[in-house]
């Protein structure tokens, strides 16, 4: 078809066949327009005239015999095309395996137990001639020197998706914690002792 559209057979919306009368009782005008049968039969149809077909819409009722709770559970399905979907916000992702991650030791304390992870322990950064700005950021994204920018990328990652708002509820604490581990990525990347 040159210059056009070509309209499919199963979406056009005037498909008329000739020689069908309409299925409304005591009715003899043409059948030219399609309404579906029911709920569970939407692809088998009925056929009217234009006036009886108007008045067969009017009339239907696809909830027609569903509670509430189908009703409600219906319309949830057609929102996702019937797909499968996750609720937003659970953390379901891997947890970390050591139970001390999250202590705090700033005047290291612990660092010579072999009972405490390295994620308690505060870092020793002072001797490789970091700035406090930079001191901090590995402080907040809680890591040690030396680190290489491939392992700034991944804990940043991790941080920014256990925090983002979405995956907390909204939550404002997430969102400034959020900016505060962005703040601290930016500060490092654009460090010298992180050039690529």
């Amino acid at each position: 078809m040159p210059g056009g559209r070509r309209k499919s057979v199963l979406m056009a919306s005037d498909v008329r066949v000739e020689g069908r009368v309409c299925e409304y009782p005591g009715c003899t005008a043409a059948g030219e327009f399609r309404a579906p049968k029911s709920r569970d039969k939407l692809h088998q149809y009925r056929w009217f005239c234009l006036e009886h077909v108007r008045e067969y819409n009017a009339k239907w009722d696809f909830y027609a015999g569903m509670n509430e709770i189908e009703i409600e559970a219906q319309i949830r399905a057609d929102q996702t095309w019937r797909r499968p979907t996750w609720k937003v916000g659970t953390r379901t992702g891997r947890q970390s395996q050591d139970p001390f991650e999250s202590l705090l030791d700033p005047y290291d304390i612990l660092a010579d137990s072999d009972v405490i992870g390295t994620a308690g322990r505060r870092p020793a950064a002072q001797a490789n001639n970091l700035t406090p700005a930079e001191q901090q950021a590995l402080s907040i994204l809680d890591l040690t020197w030396p680190q290489t920018l491939d392992s700034l990328k991944v804990r940043y990652k991790e941080l920014a998706k256990r925090h983002h708002p979405d995956a907390n509820g909204g939550s404002k604490d997430a969102e400034e914690r959020l900016k505060l581990i962005n703040r601290a990525y930016s500060t490092l990347r654009q460090s010298p002792h992180f050039a690529t």
